[in-house]
């Protein structure tokens, strides 16, 4: 990880958002993410909490190739309970430049001691293949709203392109506008979620 990125991440975090892959009204939102397959850097913004679009520049650490999105999100379904809050979006992407694209689907249910996550992909690339996951997570102290808060979490991926499963411990941060989200396993290295909204 190059020290520009490293400065990034320390500044932003001691800066300051729940993972959500739209934002409020208004929103944008810059995401960094990595991990064995591949490394992005992906900006969205979102003129209504039920929908999001921009642009993703993709390393492809499988195929060797580099590429630029088009991304578009919609919140399919959205129930809020006094305890509780369910969520579940379409995402797709698009590459002009090539025959790359994806579509999915990823949802989350969470109270503020639990979480459950999943997601989807179908990713037509040189190759398609699915790409999915399950991610199960405890929050160990119950903070107050504009709090550091931190989750204690279990991430389970398989893909059909290499047909390895993996399951790793994952931690997740956040306070204000700034999430971290940080898994390892010593078949697929690091998994790192970075999340800024303004």
């Amino acid at each position: 990880m190059g020290i520009t990125l490293k400065i990034l991440i320390v500044t932003l975090f001691f800066n300051a958002v729940e993972a959500r892959p739209i934002s409020y009204s208004g929103g944008h939102t810059i995401m960094h993410f990595n991990d064995n397959m591949k490394e992005s850097l992906y900006y969205h913004y979102s003129p209504s909490y039920k929908y999001s679009f921009g642009i993703e520049n993709l390393n492809d650490k499988v195929f060797s190739k580099s590429d630029s999105y088009l991304r578009f999100t919609y919140l399919l379904n959205r129930k809020n309970k006094k305890e509780s809050q369910r969520n579940l979006y379409f995402q797709s992407a698009f590459s002009p430049n090539d025959s790359n694209n994806f579509y999915g689907i990823h949802g989350d249910w969470e109270t503020r001691r639990l979480f459950v996550g999943f997601g989807y992909k179908k990713i037509e690339n040189i190759i398609d293949y699915d790409d999915k996951f399950i991610q199960l997570g405890i929050a160990p102290y119950l903070g107050k709203y504009g709090d550091f808060h931190t989750w204690l979490m279990v991430k389970t991926k398989k893909n059909s392109l290499n047909k390895k499963q993996t399951t790793y411990p994952v931690v997740k941060f956040f306070k204000g506008n700034v999430l971290l989200e940080l898994g390892y396993d010593k078949k697929t290295d690091w998994d790192i979620h970075l999340m800024y909204r303004f």
